[in-house]
């Protein structure tokens, strides 16, 4: 018998009959049925790649601009925060968005129409001349990563078969991290305006390739579109089973038809699936994983760490990716909740690491008689140097692990359908709110407080999200989405850990 979702006292919770595994089920993720599932989500999670791309553009052009002759383009401390923070506005203002596009021309089409933002800031920044082009070039690359961040992960979980939907669904975080990685690789070989120019690549590639792909069978279900909905799930699976398949996704949406009004919003069925996203979206900021991003190579050249700052942000990448790997393939084996334990935890020690260290060591550090030295590439140093280096390093495990990618798919697995759309759009608006505000204020906070003060801060949000994920987070895995909104609809459910 699966475990129950949270648990459950009493003999009436059977929301989860044991469904025995068929062959087809039990070699699903090397069965050619799946290969076009491959294919239509590689198409959308390029929309990620840009996001990732464009929310790190900032780490290396900062610096670079900071030091930059021409009056026009020089960045001062408050210029920078907000060259930095902008980004987050726009991407509220997609979330936003995303919940009437999302239900009115559907997770496909509005992935596909992210790309006209992005593709007109991209060439605002290539251009730039002035602030004013940095900025507005920014926030529409914000805008268009609300936008795909909303509807990505809602197209992703809704064409997966529950076989491979945890692995499927980590793909928008590992793309998004891949995206960051190119960005930090890039910038060690091109000037600042080339960067603007190469981000406009994988917009293109991923408009060719959706062109192509169907929509989502529910979305279609949805809008009465019965015919193309069939089609689109017989491309995607090429299975004889897709007709059982397609009658239980047709009754729930049947069932579901009407929009939620404002009195079943109420009802703990609707309010507590959308609130546990919410939350999650808003904690999953909380960690301090914008900021540090947006400003990784300020951070180092602030904690003199052993390696130039640029190497020391590609190198964190690099583990940011790998660590996204590892989430997608435990992600359907080992559950949802022990990643997300596992990765607060791991957050925590890193933040901690992190604030001690700007409040202990000193710095410029030099060789003295009590700390060792060594020689890297005929240049000395000290061997505290690695610490912020390696700390971050933790810290992006960590969340790569858990915090990150998990939070996307189990907002697009948690959310009822009938408000699917407009909840994925408030989550993704609220998630960016908040990231503003941090990244906004935090070069603000380390001026006045010290950069200790926010690590110490994200340490304290990290046991937070600990007791939130035992207190308040369903177990999904191996369940379909149907299963897990009957789940909501039993009114049985324990909040305890």
């Amino acid at each position: 018998m699966q475990e129950p979702l949270l648990r459950a006292e009493g003999l009436d919770y059977d929301t989860f009959p044991e469904v025995p595994a068929s062959p087809g089920e039990r070699e699903r993720a090397g069965a050619l049925q799946n290969r076009r599932v491959f294919l239509a989500t590689f198409a959308a999670v390029l929309g990620n790649f840009s996001f990732g791309y464009a929310l790190v553009y900032t780490s290396p052009v900062i610096p670079e601009l900071k030091l930059s002759s021409d009056p026009a383009l020089h960045l001062d401390k408050i210029q920078a925060s907000w060259f930095g923070s902008v980004f987050t506005l726009g991407a509220a203002a997609g979330g936003l968005s995303a919940m009437l596009l999302n239900d009115l021309l559907g997770r496909k089409l509005s992935i596909m129409f992210s790309a006209v933002p992005s593709a007109i800031g991209y060439a605002l920044m290539a251009g730039a001349h002035g602030l004013w082009m940095l900025l507005l070039g920014r926030t529409l690359t914000g805008f268009a990563g609300g936008l795909t961040a909303a509807c990505i992960p809602v197209y992703v979980s809704e064409i997966a078969p529950p076989g491979v939907r945890g692995a499927l669904g980590a793909t928008p975080q590992l793309m998004a991290v891949f995206g960051s990685l190119s960005l930090y690789a890039l910038g060690l070989l091109l000037p600042w305006r080339w960067l603007a120019v190469a981000g406009e690549g994988p917009v293109l590639i991923m408009i060719l390739l959706l062109s192509f792909m169907p929509n989502s069978p529910r979305f279609l279900l949805s809008k009465s579109r019965d015919e193309e909905a069939l089609q689109a799930l017989t491309w995607l699976r090429a299975d004889s089973e897709v007709h059982w398949e397609f009658e239980q996704i047709q009754d729930n949406v049947r069932r579901q038809s009407s929009r939620v009004s404002w009195a079943e919003a109420r009802e703990p069925r609707v309010y507590r699936p959308v609130l546990i996203a919410v939350l999650m979206r808003f904690l999953q900021q909380l960690t301090g994983i914008t900021p540090i991003l947006v400003y990784l190579q300020t951070i180092f050249d602030s904690t003199s760490v052993v390696l130039p700052s640029q190497q020391d942000a590609a190198i964190v990448g690099a583990v940011r990716l790998l660590s996204v790997l590892i989430a997608a393939v435990t992600m359907d084996l080992a559950g949802r909740k022990v990643l997300l334990y596992v990765s607060a935890s791991v957050m925590f020690a890193a933040n901690l690491t992190l604030g001690l260290y700007v409040q202990f060591v000193p710095r410029p550090l030099t060789p003295n008689s009590t700390v060792e030295i060594a020689t890297l590439g005929g240049t000395t140093f000290n061997y505290l140097t690695l610490i912020p280096l390696l700390a971050t390093m933790l810290f992006i495990m960590g969340y790569a692990m858990g915090w990150g990618p998990i939070t996307w798919l189990l907002m697009s697995e948690v959310l009822p359908l009938r408000a699917r759309g407009v909840a994925s759009g408030l989550c993704v608006l609220v998630s960016w709110l908040t990231a503003f505000v941090l990244t906004k204020y935090f070069l603000l906070a380390v001026n006045a407080f010290g950069l200790q003060v926010p690590f110490f801060f994200f340490s304290a949000i990290c046991l937070l999200s600990l007791l939130f994920t035992g207190c308040c987070v369903p177990e999904t895995r191996g369940r379909s989405l149907e299963q897990i909104e009957a789940f909501f609809h039993t009114r049985r459910m324990s909040f305890r850990p």
